[in-house]
């Protein structure tokens, strides 16, 4: 933008630049899509081996590392494992999701809070939808109550949907780091327990990652202003 100034008689062209309000930087959409997609194709394209298979059996890999595990349990180990399945399942799990939305609502970001109440809503919804299709039999040696179906599970997708969302949420790579080692020890925790095959544990984590791309995605806009707009204003001290 330019100004005029008249000096001395004299009327002079000066370029004035005028300052911009900071926008949030805004987040693709497209690479959250593309890896929405790509989870969701392979979690499909698994379930469809697994359901053409005879009974929907496991493979061959997989009753090996469940006998395995059988040989190898440990009363300590045991414990930790089942701690880790009633954190990643049931009423705690909503109790921890609706404790986090409420901080988030405290750090003024309603629609961080929105977004992970429906990544889990989805999720749940999802996981329930393909274990009534793919119909897959339990392991025998389980340690657990569960419920109907194999596929996916539901413990790892609840696990890897959490740990997406508030990765995607924070934008932090330790929260990446650590939602990753929770959702791998609860993966593991599954087939110690009996309750799920590795491709089990696999098609949830998939499954949970899709949907936390998903909903990130809707609401990328809103989350990258809303979260501008919490964040603390910084002050320069006057010059001296």
């Amino acid at each position: 933008m330019y100004r005029f100034f008249e000096t001395d008689g004299e009327t002079r062209e000066m370029d004035v630049h005028t300052p911009t309000p900071e926008r949030p930087a805004r987040t693709g959409k497209q690479p959250l899509i593309g890896t929405a997609v790509t989870a969701l194709t392979a979690v499909v394209g698994l379930a469809i081996v697994i359901v053409t298979r005879e009974h929907n059996g496991p493979f061959g890999f997989e009753r090996m590392w469940m006998n395995t595990l059988v040989e190898h349990r440990s009363s300590f180990l045991t414990v930790v494992m089942l701690s880790l399945d009633g954190l990643g399942g049931g009423w705690i799990t909503v109790l921890l999701g609706g404790a986090a939305a409420g901080v988030f609502v405290v750090w003024r970001r309603p629609w961080a809070a929105t977004c992970l109440v429906l990544s889990l809503v989805a999720c749940s919804a999802l996981v329930y939808l393909v274990k009534v299709v793919v119909a897959r039999p339990r392991p025998i040696d389980i340690l657990v109550v569960t419920d109907f179906g194999s596929y996916p599970s539901g413990h790892s997708a609840t696990a890897a949907v959490i740990a997406a969302t508030l990765g995607f949420l924070f934008q932090r790579t330790w929260v990446w780091v650590v939602g990753g080692i929770y959702t791998v020890a609860m993966m593991f925790s599954r087939t110690y327990l009996g309750a799920h095959w590795i491709s089990d544990t696999v098609a949830g984590v998939l499954l949970g990652i899709a949907v936390a791309a998903i909903l990130f995605a809707v609401f990328a806009r809103r989350l990258d202003a809303e979260r501008t707009r919490a964040r603390p204003a910084t002050t320069s001290a006057p010059g001296r």
